[in-house]
């Protein structure tokens, strides 16, 4: 592997939780009675496009899908396969939370094909998962764990944003103006961006709860259901949080205005004063 080559990781499972790191080579020669493979890929990789597109047998149109620049979460069923897009918080560093990071996702009942372009720490942690004997062993676990990695990490930047809102309704009456201004219309912006790629995701983990394969398990989908059910919560807490933004915004501005009229009134007074000696 190199950096330019786009193969990030790609593991043989063994089926009890583990796996062994493989290559190019060992992907090539692979065949679906050695075991669930799992290919990590980048999609800015040159001979991960290559693969993708020439080799790994998967049709254009899903290869192209897996390839696509910018991508909504979404899910569709190619006979006993799934293609799944998925969307987790940027942890990366300097990054916007809410510049959500894509991952795009193939499950066959014996591979799996994830690509990426920027770093998800969901990844990571399935990866040493994997080391320590922990990790999933069928293509139902690996897609359950996944997304309620991606999912765990969007509570805590949820709940700070609600903390925030909190904040901002107790200071409203003594805080500056424009400042607060500022600080209410960066959370609603930050509300919205999240929201734009959680509600959709709701609606793929839903979908994900009752589709009929041979290797999505009823448990599988219990657990699937529990992260939809996690995830509804996440967009109905972001819609609260985007609405007390507004009343506080709309609370701000009658003050405004009343300071406004106030300041209007006295200036009227004062020139009333003073009109006389000047004429």
């Amino acid at each position: 592997m190199t950096e330019d080559d786009g193969l990030i990781c790609a593991y043989l499972l063994d089926g009890r939780g583990g796996g062994r790191p493989i290559g190019w080579t060992e992907i090539a020669s692979w065949r679906p009675q050695d075991g669930l493979l799992w290919v990590h890929l980048d999609r800015a990789g040159i001979e991960a496009r290559q693969w993708l597109q020439q080799d790994s047998g998967l049709d254009p149109v899903t290869a192209g899908a897996l390839l696509a620049e910018d991508v909504r979460p979404r899910e569709l069923r190619v006979e006993d396969a799934l293609l799944v897009v998925l969307r987790g918080v940027n942890l990366n560093p300097g990054a916007d939370p809410e510049d959500m990071v894509g991952i795009r996702i193939w499950l066959e009942p014996t591979r799996i094909v994830t690509v990426r372009h920027r770093r998800l720490m969901a990844i990571s942690n399935l990866r040493e998962a994997l080391a320590t004997g922990r990790g999933p062993t069928s293509p139902g676990q690996f897609l359950i764990t996944l997304s309620a990695r991606l999912i765990e990490r969007v509570g805590p930047v949820i709940d700070d944003l609600v903390d925030e809102v909190d904040r901002l309704e107790d200071t409203v009456v003594t805080a500056h103006s424009a400042d607060l201004r500022g600080a209410l219309g960066s959370l609603r912006r930050q509300a919205i961006a999240l929201r734009r790629y959680l509600a959709p995701q709701r609606e793929v983990m839903a979908r994900l709860a009752m589709e009929q394969t041979s290797w999505l398990q009823p448990d599988d989908k219990a657990y699937l259901r529990e992260v939809s059910d996690r995830t509804t919560r996440f967009v109905e807490d972001l819609d609260a949080a985007r609405e007390r933004a507004g009343v506080v915004q709309d609370e701000l501005g009658s003050r405004i205005s009343d300071q406004m009229n106030r300041t209007m009134y006295l200036l009227t007074v004062v020139a009333a004063v003073l009109l006389p000696p000047s004429l």
